[in-house]
């Protein structure tokens, strides 16, 4: 049995998650850490967050890997069937909880994940252009 190890920057990476309420980048996350660990460390400690299913990876439309908290109450299992809203101005993305992408496959296909990202002016923007 594999335990994880609470680490000095681990423990950093997850209160940037904490304090976060929108998608944060590799290189954002980085500059937050100032110089903490490298960023092989980052990624590694962002490969396993996913994995152990405390923050899930949003590809923006510009091609962007983003990583962004999970909201699950004490479930086992749980999927990211949520859309995503990525502003075109501050290019914030931001999880849309409450709003459930839906689709229709053909016969024989199987979903392993999806990637439900919209895109547009956020409430933040939109509201300092009045």
């Amino acid at each position: 049995m594999k335990t994880t190890r609470n680490t000095a920057a681990k423990t950093a990476v997850l209160e940037i998650f904490g304090k976060s309420k929108t998608a944060l980048s590799h290189r954002e996350i980085q500059k937050e850490l100032n110089d903490l660990c490298d960023r092989v460390t980052t990624y590694r400690i962002l490969d396993r967050l996913v994995n152990d299913d405390i923050v899930h990876k949003i590809v923006n439309l510009d091609g962007t890997v983003k990583y962004a908290k999970c909201h699950h109450n004490a479930q086992r299992v749980h999927i990211h069937n949520h859309a995503h809203f990525s502003c075109e101005k501050c290019l914030e993305v931001t999880c849309l909880e409450n709003v459930k992408p839906s689709y229709i496959l053909p016969h024989n296909y199987k979903v392993n994940d999806i990637n439900f990202t919209l895109s547009g002016i956020c409430p933040k923007c939109f509201n300092s252009n009045i």
